[in-house]
């Protein structure tokens, strides 16, 4: 029996079959642990580097894989057969994708769209010390209609819902719940938008995010 098995070596740690089980169980609902997010999470990331061996362990059983990043203080879950940025590919064959979140065609567009603003700044030095950049949503609506010739919804519910499901992924911070209604608003944008797209799949995607062109639009955000 897997308790069997995990019982001693987490009593060995000082945890409990218990307090691993919410940290799994935690991990797989939410697919991201961010030490910044909240205490709980907090409490969850701290606990996690206690027994991390065993998580990844237990959620190798699944094929399941996991994204560790210190340096920003996030784990995040990947399901059967997805590319993880940073690891190397496994032998896995392919897999159905039930365990795997889709994004929608809008989610794809704020996520690339973010991405490229996230580059911008780095390359620009206007990246914060623990990964974030600050944007104002008035610019993130500026910059999907300037490198997708695209809108957000224009409804303020489907708005509001596109923004708090990036949230949910990690990927951006936000504290007012009526920002998408005020050009004066921010948002933080995450360390973890590069575990969606990375560099190399940016210059695929939008190969103008690296050029002296793209780098005038930025000047103008």
């Amino acid at each position: 029996m897997i308790e069997e098995y995990l019982q001693p070596k987490l009593q060995a740690l000082g945890l409990s079959l218990e307090s691993f089980s919410e940290l799994t169980l935690r991990l797989l609902d939410y697919g991201v642990i961010h030490r910044e997010e909240s205490q709980i999470e907090a409490q969850l990331y701290d606990r996690f580097l206690q027994c991390h061996e065993l998580v990844e362990d237990y959620l190798a059983i699944l094929h399941l894989r996991l994204q560790h990043d210190r340096q920003f203080a996030f784990v995040r879950v990947f399901p059967p057969g997805a590319e993880v940025p940073g690891l190397a590919d496994n032998d896995s064959g392919p897999y159905n994708a039930g365990l795997r979140y889709r994004p929608s065609q809008q989610e794809v567009a704020l996520i690339l769209v973010l991405r490229v603003e996230y580059e911008n700044a780095l390359r620009e030095g206007r990246v914060d010390d623990r990964g974030c950049v600050m944007i104002a949503f008035e610019a993130v609506t500026f910059a999907m209609k300037n490198l997708l010739k695209r809108n957000l919804p224009e409804n303020a519910l489907e708005r509001k819902a596109l923004f708090k499901r990036l949230r949910q992924m990690r990927l951006i911070r936000f504290n007012q719940e009526d920002a998408f209604e005020s050009g004066e608003s921010w948002l933080s944008i995450q360390p973890d938008i590069t575990s969606f797209v990375t560099a190399e799949a940016l210059g695929e995607l939008y190969p103008h995010s690296t050029s002296d062109e793209h780098e005038d639009t930025a000047d103008v955000l």
